[in-house]
């Protein structure tokens, strides 16, 4: 089994500024601010973390519990740190000190924004929020999924691009996954046909239940016309991928969202119906 190393969310360098908070706190605090969202610590033997600070060793015991390439695990761990800010700073004092200019500017570098009021928030947020751990290599899936994260809000031909790539890569994963040969000179409508065929999501192979009613029907169809639709406006020079004479004119933001959100949403049919225990498609496979 090949691993896949996952993509950090949050940086070491970040962790670090958050973690030296710690040292003017007592262990209590430290302990209650990471519990107070969930997060335990792990057991002290697998505790890799040296320091002769107990505070930040007490941080840290529950810092490495935290998948950080998990964004479910990271919306709460930053959570964490907005309470660590807060407990941490004097409201009365004026004007940035220069260890919050510090945890702003690595935030920042690692795509997140500090507000005034405190709240941290994504400036462009992870577009694919599922644990692909499960899978036996989803590197190919994360290197599309950084692209968008990186171009969505500054780069659209790019982010239309790595939107294209993403389902592209997503097929081929799931292919691989369920042992089905893989046609490497398929284009991207014959990859979508026969990866959905296989997890049994198209129209004419869906079974009795709510994946054969009408109006899944409707929507198994509408998935494929989503999918090729973002292979074809990636096609038509929207997208990066190709050398054009000319750039495309009048792209903005907004189509890079529709068409990243569009190729989120078939992404997210493919993955999750590959990892549904009871979807359809396991039967042929008992």
């Amino acid at each position: 089994m090949t691993t896949t190393a996952r993509r950090e969310l949050v940086s070491p360098a970040t962790l670090r500024a958050v973690r030296s908070l710690a040292t003017d706190l007592t262990v209590r605090i430290v302990a209650e601010l990471w519990e107070a969202h969930g997060f335990a610590p792990v057991a002290p033997d697998e505790l890799k973390y040296q320091d002769t600070g107990q505070r930040r060793t007490e941080f840290m015991h529950y810092a490495e519990g935290v998948n950080w390439s998990d964004p479910d695990q990271v919306r709460r761990a930053l959570f964490v740190f907005e309470d660590f800010i807060r407990e941490f700073r004097d409201p009365n004092q004026p004007g940035t000190p220069k260890w919050l200019e510090d945890i702003r500017v690595r935030l920042e570098r690692d795509g997140l924004v500090l507000d005034e009021s405190g709240k941290i928030m994504w400036s462009a947020p992870p577009v694919l929020a599922r644990d692909l751990s499960a899978l036996t290599d989803a590197s190919g899936i994360f290197v599309e999924l950084e692209r968008i994260r990186r171009d969505l809000t500054t780069d659209p031909h790019g982010a239309i691009g790595a939107a294209k790539q993403l389902i592209e890569a997503t097929a081929k994963t799931a292919l691989r996954e369920l042992s089905v040969p893989i046609d490497k000179n398929a284009a991207l409508p014959a990859l979508v046909s026969t990866v959905q065929k296989a997890l049994k999501l198209d129209a004419g192979s869906a079974p009795d239940g709510p994946d054969g009613s009408k109006a899944v029907k409707k929507i198994l169809s509408g998935s494929v016309n989503i999918a090729v639709g973002v292979a074809e406006l990636r096609n038509q020079g929207f997208g990066s991928g190709h050398g054009m004479a000319s750039a495309p004119s009048g792209l903005g933001v907004r189509h890079a969202r529709l068409t990243v959100n569009a190729a989120v949403t078939w992404c997210e049919l493919i993955l999750d119906t590959l990892a549904d225990p009871a979807a359809p498609w396991r039967r042929d496979k008992a």
